[in-house]
Order: C-alpha cells, then sequence, then structure tokens
C-alpha cells in the first residue's frame, strides 16, 4: 500500500500507556499515525508518522497541532481524542482552578479538536471519531469528581457529534475503559478506595472488584479504539458508549 492510499489517523495523549498501544496497533495494520502529546516523542513512536509535542488545554495549541496535522496530511481517517488528566481530591477541596484544568484537558480540547479536525475527515469522504471517556462517567467513586463529570459530559458531547456530524459521514463514539494498568491508574490508587497495602496489594484488590478477575491491559483497550474507529467492523454504530471493564460495571456494588 502506497503512502498516499495509508490510513491516517491522529491520536491525543499518544505517549501514554492506552495511547502508546493504540499507536502501536493502528501502525501495525498498517495507518500513519500523527501523535499528540505534552511529553517529548518517544523512541517507539513510528518513523513514518508525525510526533506533535503541545498541550491540548490550550487551544492555542490545539489550533496548531491541527496546522501542522494539515501541513502533514489534507485528509484524516480517524481521531482519538484520548488524552486526559485526573485529579484525585475530595470534591469540596477541589479548587476552582483544577476544576477548570480537568475541563480543559478532558472536555473542551474534544470540542476544539472537533472543530479542527471535522473538514479533515470529511474530505477523505467520511471517517470516525473515537472519544476515550472512562466507567466513571457512569459509575464512580470518592476524591474524583472533576474526573467523573468531564467523562460524563464527553459521552453527551460524543452524542450530540455523531448527530451533527452524521450528514458528512464520519461515526462518532466513546470507549469507556475500567481498570487498565496505566501509569494514570497506579498514580490513581493512593486514594483509598483499594486499600492502603503496597501498589501490588492495591492492583490485586482492584482486579478482584472485576467480573473477569484481573486489570485491564493498554492492548485491550487499544484493539476496541481500533474496533470503534475501523469503518469496515463498526460501519454501523454511531453515538454509542463501548464499555470495558472486565465486567465491573455488570456487578451490584451490594453483591
Amino acid at each position: 500500500m502506497s503512502q498516499d492510499k495509508k490510513r491516517k489517523l491522529l491520536i491525543t495523549g499518544a505517549a501514554g500507556g492506552i495511547g502508546r498501544a493504540t499507536v502501536k496497533v493502528f501502525a501495525e495494520a498498517g495507518w500513519t499515525v500523527i501523535g499528540v502529546d505534552r511529553k517529548e516523542r518517544y523512541e517507539e513512536f513510528p518513523q513514518d508518522g508525525l510526533y506533535i509535542q503541545a498541550d491540548i488545554s490550550d487551544p492555542a495549541d490545539i489550533e496548531e497541532i491541527y496546522r501542522k496535522a494539515s501541513d502533514f496530511s489534507k485528509t484524516l481517517d480517524a481521531v482519538v481524542n484520548n488524552a486526559a488528566v485526573q485529579i484525585a481530591r475530595p470534591l469540596i477541596e477541589t479548587t476552582v482552578e483544577e476544576w477548570d484544568a480537568v475541563m480543559a484537558s478532558n472536555l473542551r480540547s474534544v470540542f476544539l479538536g472537533a472543530k479542527l479536525a471535522h473538514g479533515m475527515l470529511k474530505a477523505e469522504g467520511g471517517g470516525a471519531i473515537v472519544n476515550v471517556s472512562s466507567v466513571h462517567a457512569v459509575a464512580t467513586s470518592a476524591n474524583i469528581a472533576a474526573y467523573a463529570a468531564s467523562k460524563g459530559g464527553l459521552l453527551a458531547l460524543t452524542r450530540a457529534m455523531a448527530i451533527e456530524f452524521a450528514p458528512d459521514d464520519i461515526r462518532v463514539n466513546a470507549i469507556l475503559p475500567g481498570a487498565v494498568d496505566t501509569p494514570m491508574l497506579r498514580a490513581g490508587l493512593n486514594r483509598g478506595h483499594v486499600g492502603n497495602g503496597t501498589i501490588t496489594d492495591r492492583l490485586e484488590n482492584l482486579a478482584r472488584k472485576t467480573v473477569i478477575g484481573r486489570v485491564g491491559q493498554p492492548e485491550e483497550i487499544a484493539r476496541s479504539i481500533y474496533f470503534l474507529a475501523d469503518n469496515y467492523q463498526s460501519s454501523f454504530m454511531t453515538g454509542q458508549a463501548l464499555i470495558v471493564d472486565g465486567g465491573a460495571t455488570a456487578r451490584l456494588s451490594t453483591e
């Protein structure tokens, strides 16, 4: 397949746990990847791709991201809005600045990015947007209110985008990962919701809360993201929320 015929993905949060796994899955499937992250380009990022170091919480950076992406490729086949920040703090102790920072990264960035991605997706004859939400959008816990609210808002935004973008053959879906072994998950294990032992103890306690009996791996989420982005596999899906959580939300909390 020539470079011109290769499908093209733009993904934010490309250097994170789920981000790196998603970049790898798409690259191995023959896609050209445009990766965006606040961190510097990492060694394993595909050589034929474009890496943009930027902060998606800054509207000016989002405009610069899509300017560079457009210079690299006039069209896109898929956009994965994966970047997010998480602040673990009791609601009454959360500051306005912290609340706004979470919303800017997790929710506003998707709104602003969609406005710029729309034309590039439409130019290709359609495509897909995958918004990485969280199970915290539908079932949450203490001391993570801003994150949960941002991810719940992302679900509503997903539905709205799906309706408005459908005439241009752009599908928009959300994926809701549960407990996945990433740096963000490990950093959040100090909230006390899975005990106060070692990291290994906390991970094991968390694993027991799922139906499958383990936490997820980033590659498992990446393959689900690929399913939603690939028009061949999920062509009749739009405006939907796909929960990938090892069955955690299937079980009653009172059981």
